[in-house]
């Protein structure tokens, strides 16, 4: 893709954001960049690389006079597709795409595009970890890990990406079309974001909406809304998670079923993937048993960002939980959990902005009570849980509330549970 001269605006200084801007300026465009954030939450590396290069910037809003003379505008996963710069451009007749489709035009490798509520994270990472062991050069990341921004100049045709997408990227793509995508499930999520479900699940069924007839899409049989898709790709369609699949196969979970048709289309045998799910122990954030402290287990789920999620969690947790829960609010239905809340959960602890919610869905069922924060939630359910119980972070909610992100909430719970075991150790409550 040839960039040379032309002027390009990133909107957004997340970490894709980011990785646009590095990617534009060394393909030689005119970079400009803008957030609505103030300076002092950017990353001060890249603030420095921005001043060294001399790149326009404005922080804590954005004006007309960067979007003026643009020949695209590039938005970040993060930023909404009706953010003003994108409506001013639009105006102007100036293209307006996300990272993932800008990234994806110097693309020179197929790609393996994942999308879903759920699992999505853990079906990417098995992915990639089968293709290495059957000798495939592989890049992971997308919505996870590093952005394919930072990192497509390496690629060459032998590589694979196999990339984590999220209806935020998929809502701008203009060309994307993955060797093979992926569509795992669709349940309520990001409906903060997206006027209705119908919304978000039209976001992530554009997965396949620039696939060829030598594509594949990949469909989950057991759910409703991927089943609804199988009319409308005009891709080859198969199908994982089936009854006859589940029939013949040891396991049965979704996740590894869905990267085992992966690797089916691949030509990687069966046995490849059943060596890699054998030694693959599960996620940070996602499940992650972190103590157990005088025969109470604690376990970090704080990737569990939607009602679904949280449900997963608590169906995996076989002794009586309690659970930690709360965050920024996606407008979710969190009632969905009321029968498994009744039937496993001993007490709730929820902090954030999600607090009211949760108790008026909860209150009848459960006991349920505030924590002014991460350590203090823990330090409350050390003193509510007996023996033989676990302590379960599985928020449903965003972290942006009281966190950076998932991991930096995943990373604090973990914390606070180390100290209250190191407190313990010495005989301290």
């Amino acid at each position: 893709m040839n960039l040379n001269g032309q002027t390009i605006l990133i909107v957004g200084m997340a970490r894709s954001g980011q990785a646009a801007a590095r990617l534009a300026h060394q393909a030689r465009a005119n970079v400009r960049v803008t957030d609505h954030a103030d300076e002092s939450s950017v990353d001060s590396g890249f603030l420095k690389w921005i001043g060294m290069n001399k790149i326009p910037a404005e922080f804590g809003g954005h004006s007309r006079e960067m979007v003026a003379g643009c020949d695209l505008v590039v938005l970040s996963p993060g930023v909404r597709y009706d953010v003003a710069p994108g409506q001013w451009a639009r105006e102007q007749g100036i293209a307006v795409i996300g990272e993932l489709e800008f990234a994806y035009r110097f693309c020179p490798c197929p790609v393996i595009a994942v999308t879903g509520s759920n699992g999505k994270t853990t079906v990417t990472t098995l992915i990639g970890r089968v293709l290495r062991e059957a000798g495939r050069q592989v890049f992971v990341g997308g919505n996870i890990g590093t952005p394919l921004s930072a990192s497509v100049l390496d690629l060459r045709r032998e590589h694979i990406a196999v990339l984590e997408v999220s209806s935020f990227q998929l809502e701008s793509i203009q060309t994307f079309a993955p060797h093979i995508g992926v569509f795992l499930n669709c349940s309520q999520n990001h409906l903060d974001r997206h006027a209705d479900m119908q919304e978000y699940f039209e976001c992530k069924a554009r997965l396949f909406d620039f696939q060829g007839p030598e594509d594949t899409a990949l469909l989950n049989a057991q759910d409703p809304m991927a089943r609804s898709l199988s009319s409308r790709v005009r891709s080859k369609v198969r199908w994982f998670n089936t009854d006859e699949q589940k029939q013949h196969q040891a396991e049965e979970n979704p996740n590894f079923l869905a990267v085992e048709a992966v690797a089916s289309e691949l030509g990687i045998s069966s046995e490849v993937c059943q060596k890699i799910f054998r030694e693959f122990t599960g996620l940070e954030h996602r499940l992650e048993r972190v103590a157990d402290i005088q025969g109470v287990t604690f376990i970090n789920d704080s990737k569990a960002t939607t009602a679904e999620a949280g449900r997963w969690a608590l169906l995996r947790v076989e002794a009586p939980i309690v659970w930690i829960c709360g965050g920024r609010d996606k407008n979710l239905d969190f009632g969905i959990l009321r029968p498994i809340v009744k039937q496993k959960v001993k007490v709730i602890l929820t902090i954030g902005e999600a607090t009211e919610k949760i108790i008026r869905t909860f209150s009848d069922l459960a006991d349920v009570r505030t924590a002014a924060d991460m350590d203090d939630a823990v330090r409350q359910a050390w003193a509510l849980a007996q023996t033989g119980e676990a302590v379960l972070l599985s928020p449903m909610c965003a972290s942006f509330d009281m966190f950076q992100n998932f991991e930096h909430r995943g990373s604090s719970f973990k914390e606070s549970v180390r100290e209250l075991e190191r407190c313990v150790a010495k005989g301290q409550r």
